[in-house]
């Protein structure tokens, strides 16, 4: 299929159907078109061809001033489970939840870390027992994404205590609306509750929504990391506008600003583009189709940057900076709130954390991408029940 006939379809979709009247509609026939995910194969949102021709129905979408998927909405459906239950899911699974998965209509969320186990998601204590044709998990996660929104969750518990900790696990969707889940709010500092901690207690899961083979959950949460770090990488959440804003109206109230603030704008702008840039080259073998440790290249940039920026906004404020806007609401919100500069500084702290701390993404491009010698693991061969928690 050439770039002609996807802007054809385009046209007949953009005839037929308004997005500004019914965007889950519009969505809904954009995914049958094979217009979502064009690599995807046919029925599942796509025409199985190349990613990087998904740039042309981008542009021609952008022409007719359709705005992209909005990653804000579902970011962990379109993001991660998209992807995993492209490569893990049988058929049926994904006739069936790809299509609410790209229209919004069901919103996804994540369940990895646990108190005992952030950064060592292998390390996990949430356990799965089978029972007949289900599996009985009890355990708790916690940062978990809008999963007091959620209608399925991805989880990752341990079937099997006496493997190493990396060989005993398996992988499941849930159900978020079943008996013995509960969801409790984490309010940050910016008084919202993006996230939560969520509490499975003998919640009972049919062992067809198991991903992959039991013992296979590590192999199927490396889909899920590296799918997450390219997608938390390619979101433009580096406040480049309100940087360039806020000089802006500092340069119009204040002529006489400073040469030195001047060169600390020009000098975030050049690194701002390297990483942009080094974006652009890590997304080369995720629009291949095979997200991999490249990006952590991505995340690990857009994140120190989007700090940066945030920093320097506030200085720019001048005094100004240094005042909260009225009220501080405790609320549930969707994600990154990008009005105040305040607001902005105090989420930006979280960016060099979530989707995988800085440091644990310099250890895998230094071991991944550049080959140097790994971390010392004293517990790898180790079964999981025989190590101390």
């Amino acid at each position: 299929m050439d770039d002609d006939e996807l802007l054809r379809r385009v046209a007949a979709l953009v005839a037929t159907h308004d997005y500004h009247t019914d965007r889950v509609a519009f969505r809904r026939a954009q995914f049958d078109a094979g217009l979502a995910w064009v690599h995807f194969p046919v029925g599942r949102g796509g025409v199985g061809i190349a990613p990087a021709r998904q740039s042309a129905v981008a542009t021609a979408f952008r022409d007719y001033r359709i705005p992209p998927s909005d990653m804000g909405v579902n970011p962990i459906g379109l993001g991660m489970a998209a992807p995993t239950l492209l490569e893990w899911a049988g058929q049926e699974i994904q006739q069936a939840r790809l299509r609410p998965i790209f229209t919004g209509e069901e919103i996804w969320c994540q369940m990895f870390s646990e108190p005992s186990a952030g950064s060592d998601i292998a390390g996990i204590a949430t356990k799965a027992v089978r029972d007949g044709d289900e599996w009985v998990i009890t355990g708790q996660k916690i940062w978990t994404t809008l999963a007091h929104r959620a209608r399925y969750g991805l989880l990752l518990a341990r079937t099997d205590p006496r493997q190493p900790k990396h060989r005993g696990l398996s992988y499941f969707f849930v159900d978020m609306r079943s008996p013995g889940i509960e969801v409790r709010p984490l309010y940050q500092m910016t008084g919202d509750a993006e996230f939560n901690e969520v509490f499975l207690t003998e919640v009972r899961v049919p062992a067809t929504q198991m991903l992959g083979a039991e013992g296979d959950g590590w192999r199927v949460a490396i889909t899920t990391l590296m799918s997450e770090r390219v997608s938390i990488g390619g979101l433009d959440h580096s406040g480049a506008t309100e940087l360039i804003n806020a000089w802006q109206e500092r340069t119009r109230t204040n002529p006489g600003t400073d040469a030195a603030m001047r060169d600390r704008v020009l000098r975030l702008w050049v690194e701002a583009e390297a990483a942009r840039l080094s974006v652009r080259r890590a997304g080369v073998m995720a629009r291949a189709g095979v997200p991999g440790p490249e990006g952590s290249i991505a995340k690990l940039a857009k994140a120190e940057i989007g700090q940066k920026v945030a920093d320097l906004v506030l200085d720019l404020q001048g005094a100004a900076g240094l005042l909260h806007p009225d009220g501080y609401p405790m609320a549930r919100t969707t994600g990154h709130d990008p009005h105040g500069p305040t607001k902005m500084y105090l989420r930006t702290r979280a960016f060099t954390i979530e989707g995988g701390t800085s440091e644990v993404l310099r250890n895998m491009i230094g071991e991944r991408i550049l080959g140097l010698p790994q971390d010392i693991r004293v517990d790898k061969d180790v079964p999981w029940i025989d190590i101390p928690h």
